[in-house]
């Protein structure tokens, strides 16, 4: 703590010698004139920014701003990755993260109850926990659950300009948690005039969203402030044989789940200096998910209580503010951040059992991270770039409920952490046909020890061809959660304990693919082959001691081997039309049971076209396939450790339709279509998704 706390003394000085530089070489006086718009991409994170101008009529080139953590162009570094932009998102109509996510090469998203309820995100077959999401440069997984993972449940897409996925071991910059890959998103920056906006949907299963708010830019200020309001209401998500199994009576065949969203995005920034901007981020969300599920029927009817109902309120606040310098003519370019996340999620449940409440005090589980963060980058021109870089972390984790019966004690437990990193990294390329990363990092914890990460991913260009070689390798690690190692809920008959002796799960990965451009560039295609071994695996460990009490406890158990393949081709058949595939293949066992992994279907398809086929009228379509996959049982024992008495979730496919039609520069249309074969269809078992429905708005621009 004291060598990170004299670190950031010292690179806060220099920061500040640096910004006193910048002003002495380029004084900037209140009557400097206001910017001219800008004619480019830009797409900033950690403070930085990218752009690529617009080039000829084919795919457009993409920059990614987090496989290297500066701005590099997609072809020029061997991560596989894929990138969202804003544009993509409104014209397929995502509203929601997970929707998004479900969509991309790689991922397999599963979301219990439809919108609002608990989303897990599975990358490359590696356990959701095994995934680092960050938000403008501050990382967001979930330290108030039981595995530190990210939860998209209650995430909107408002306000989104850009989402990165890199795919395949991200340690070596990003430390824990980013042992299968990262998920980094951006908030839009505002340009330009001011422009003010409302939008207004509603649509099937009680869907009534609005959304409002304003970006743009004034001299040396720019900003982007959004509000939103989402709720849905009425859908059912039990399956019609869970309803048939427990004799559900009609009230509880139209039982509905209802969820209510309200959230505030806001990104501010202000430029001192032509090489000096400071920026300031938030998202606040406030969740309210009612939901009743095939637990609480069961409850009821299997049982004999009535009534029951759960109840999940979520508040979250994620705020970070950057200071970025350029110095030296551009050879030194350094961030400092400071970012803070706070998680306050409260469950309870109604109803009564033989007369008396099932749950009459609610369980709370609450989590906070602040960070403190400073990375630079020494630029030597032809000779490539060295980035240096460091983090310190502190996380703290309560849960707590009141004894409520003779068989339920209540507990409350407090735990903490802290982290300090440090990393480089060095980025060239030889003669422009061999380019290359290469990074290692230092992450020492005090509660699961010191580890050492590194990555290594070169991309060959041959001249000529149009083809690009890519490969990397890396390692990982995902440090156990607070509630794993400290939690301790001991009752009548029933008892879980944290297990401080936890280990860090750990990976070693590697990929190898090609990708091709033809067609000046309007057509491109490839595949990529990865293969990742993980050990010290962290699961629950369960038991009935002779007294019949249940126990339960965590330890390091299993290991596990994921590989496959993922494929894509990518062509804009005309200015006005373009086609977007991809295939993923996923083998994903556990090598200690020799079982499939839960979850992880083997195969992926998805399609997505957009026409144009006037200046202000763009359609969307979209295809997903998903194959079958293993599951927990829903029915009977539950025991998902022998293959014969695990449930099998049937493969799926949907189709989803979209249209925008912008009337004039006041006003915009828009429908979609989901799931328009109306296919009905479980991930997880025992959870229906939504079938058939129908959406529509406006929204009024200035």
């Amino acid at each position: 703590m004291t060598i990170f706390r004299d670190f950031l003394i010292a690179s806060t000085a220099f920061m500040t010698l640096g910004a006193t530089m910048a002003h002495a070489d380029a004084p900037i006086g209140k009557d400097m004139p206001e910017k001219s718009p800008v004619k480019q991409y830009v797409a900033g994170n950690d403070g930085a920014k990218a752009s690529a101008m617009p080039g000829n009529a084919g795919l457009p080139e993409l920059i990614s701003v987090s496989a290297a953590r500066r701005p590099t162009k997609v072809d020029d570094i061997g991560t596989s990755m894929t990138i969202i932009t804003e544009k993509q998102i409104q014209t397929q109509q995502r509203r929601s993260l997970t929707d998004i996510l479900a969509r991309q090469p790689g991922l397999n998203v599963v979301q219990t109850g439809g919108a609002g309820g608990t989303s897990s995100i599975f990358m490359r077959g590696n356990n959701s926990r095994e995934v680092k999401v960050r938000l403008d440069g501050m990382d967001i997984n979930d330290g108030s659950n039981d595995t530190n993972a990210f939860d998209a449940g209650q995430f909107l897409t408002d306000g989104i300009g850009r989402i990165e996925v890199l795919r395949g071991p991200q340690s070596g910059l990003y430390g824990a948690d980013a042992m299968a890959g990262v998920i980094d998103i951006t908030t839009a920056q505002g340009q330009g005039r001011f422009r003010p906006f409302v939008r207004i949907e509603g649509g099937g299963y009680g869907t009534f969203n609005q959304s409002f708010g304003a970006r743009g830019s004034r001299k040396r200020f720019h900003y982007n402030v959004e509000f939103s309001h989402y709720r849905m209401d009425g859908f059912n998500n039990i399956p019609s044989y869970i309803e048939r199994y427990y004799g559900a009576d009609r009230q509880q065949r139209h039982e509905g789940n209802r969820n209510d969203n309200r959230s505030a995005n806001i990104r501010l920034g202000y430029d001192v200096t032509h090489n000096l901007d400071l920026g300031l981020t938030a998202r606040l969300i406030q969740g309210n998910n009612h939901s009743y599920s095939l637990y609480d029927l069961q409850a009821e009817n299997a049982y004999g209580d009535s009534g029951v109902r759960e109840q999940t309120t979520q508040n979250e606040a994620i705020v970070r503010g950057t200071a970025h310098l350029v110095s030296f003519h551009g050879f030194f370019d350094q961030v400092l951040g400071l970012g803070y996340m706070t998680n306050r999620n409260r469950w309870t449940e109604t109803g009564t059992s033989y007369g008396s409440p099932v749950n009459p005090d609610p369980y709370y589980y609450r989590s906070g991270r602040l960070k403190v963060d400073w990375h630079g980058t020494f630029n030597f021109r032809q000779y490539g770039q060295l980035l240096v870089g460091a983090e310190h972390f502190h996380d703290t984790f309560d849960t707590s409920h009141t004894a409520s019966s003779t068989w339920d004690s209540g507990y409350d437990t407090s735990a903490s952490m802290d982290t300090t990193a440090g990393y480089g990294q060095y980025q060239g390329n030889w003669k422009h046909i061999l380019y290359g990363a290469a990074n290692i990092r230092y992450d020492a914890n005090s509660r699961y020890g010191n580890h050492v990460t590194w990555r290594v991913a070169p991309a060959i260009h041959v001249p000529g061809t149009g083809t690009i070689i890519k490969a990397s390798a890396g390692s990982g690690f995902h440090g156990p959660a607070l509630y794993q190692l400290f939690v301790n809920q001991v009752g009548a008959g029933y008892s879980e304990r944290g297990n401080p002796d936890l280990k860090a799960e750990q990976l070693i990965g590697y990929d190898a693919g090609v990708e091709q451009k033809l067609l000046h560039d309007h057509l491109n295609f490839g595949a990529t082959w990865y293969d990742n071994r993980v050990r010290n695996l962290i699961q629950s460990a369960d038991w009935y001691d002779s007294s019949g009490n249940f126990n339960g406890t965590f330890d390091n158990v299993a290991k596990a081997r994921m590989y496959g393949v993922e494929a894509f081709v990518n062509w804009k058949a005309l200015d006005s039309l373009e086609f977007n595939l991809s295939y993923t293949w996923t083998h994903a066992r556990d090598e200690t049971s020799h079982t499939e992994l839960q979850q992880r279907p083997q195969h992926k398809f998805n399609f997505n076209t957009t026409w144009t086929p006037m200046r202000d009228l763009t359609f969307s379509g979209n295809i997903l396939y998903t194959s079958s996959w293993r599951d927990l049982s829903v029915l009977g024992s539950g025991n998902c450790s022998e293959s014969s008495i695990c449930a099998r979730g049937h493969g799926y496919f949907t189709i989803d339709v979209a249209a925008n039609y912008k009337i004039n520069r006041y006003v915009s249309v828009y429908a979609r279509a989901d799931n328009l074969l109306n296919r009905q269809f479980e991930e997880p078992v025992g959870y229906l998704q939504p079938g058939r429905a129908g959406y529509g708005g406006f929204m009024l621009t200035y």
